[in-house]
């Protein structure tokens, strides 16, 4: 029986999604969430085999003692699932500087404070898995969401980074990158204002907007099938080091792979004229 970590615990998100698979294969779960009563009804049918705590994963002090509690509870953290995140539309030039610190301080200095805290514990018996939740925008920029991507890219970095340095002491980093899935994650742009500060975006801005509130609730991923997709990889004799979720967020990463590859070989003169 292993027990899973999970940020981001809300109805109609990825992060209940994996608390219900861990479960269901007869797992313990600590979901955490910024309104945990919110998740009461739904953690009594588990009995004490769920724990929810409340957490905002950009407190650090919050995330050190939410740990430390679900370690004393079940006695250690196996899988820890970094879910915790979301992004705010603006261009580069004229997102104000809340949003841009806002955008960075949750998708990926609090993504930090998580795996800090959960990997002394890790360390310690030698095993455990690190998945963090990246997406297709952290492959492939994305227009409007230029920060959200930028956090994203980082978080694959820091993720190529910690993985060479923890696999030796037996914990596992595994990068998900989903599409478009059916959450609620497009359920609040409606009524999101569109801050641009600089006039010449604002109509991308808003075509942006519009575009992701008219996607919300036809989005082609399913969450829970993408979520067995990430436990399969997990349970494989050679797990990936990261996996791409959804039809078109395939074929986006695999056209820019390639098309990456293509511009790389076309000016290999050039690269390899750089050295003495």
């Amino acid at each position: 029986m292993r027990t899973w970590f999970i940020t981001g615990g809300t109805h109609g998100g990825f992060g209940m999604v994996y608390a219900e698979a861990a479960l269901e294969q007869g797992d313990q779960v600590v979901l955490t969430a910024r309104r945990p009563a919110e998740l009461r009804e739904w953690a009594s049918r588990y009995g004490d085999r769920v724990l929810v705590l409340p957490l905002d994963v950009t407190d650090g002090e919050q995330v050190r003692a939410a740990v430390r509690t679900a370690e004393e509870r079940f006695g250690g953290i196996d899988v820890l699932v970094n879910n915790a995140g979301r992004g705010w539309f603006g261009s580069v030039e004229g997102a104000p500087d809340e949003t841009i610190r806002r955008t960075f301080d949750l998708n990926l200095f609090a993504v930090v404070e998580v795996i800090r805290a959960v990997l002394p514990g890790m360390r310690a018996r030698g095993d455990g898995w690190i998945v963090n939740m990246s997406s297709v925008a952290g492959l492939v920029g994305a227009q409007g969401f230029g920060y959200y991507s930028a956090a994203k890219f980082a978080l694959e970095g820091l993720s190529e980074s910690l993985r060479h340095e923890v696999e030796p002491l037996g914990v596992r980093v595994l990068v998900v990158e989903p599409g478009a899935f059916r959450t609620k994650a497009y359920a609040g742009f409606q009524d999101e204002p569109v801050n641009e500060v600089v006039d010449a975006y604002v109509p991308m801005v808003e075509g942006v907007k519009a575009a992701f509130v008219d996607h919300n609730g036809k989005q082609e991923g399913d969450p829970e099938r993408g979520v067995r997709a990430v436990i399969s990889a997990m349970n494989a004799p050679v797990p990936p080091q990261r996996i791409v979720l959804g039809n078109s967020g395939y074929d986006v990463v695999v056209a820019m792979h390639e098309n990456a590859l293509a511009e790389l070989r076309e000016n290999e003169k050039l690269s390899r004229s750089a050295d003495f």
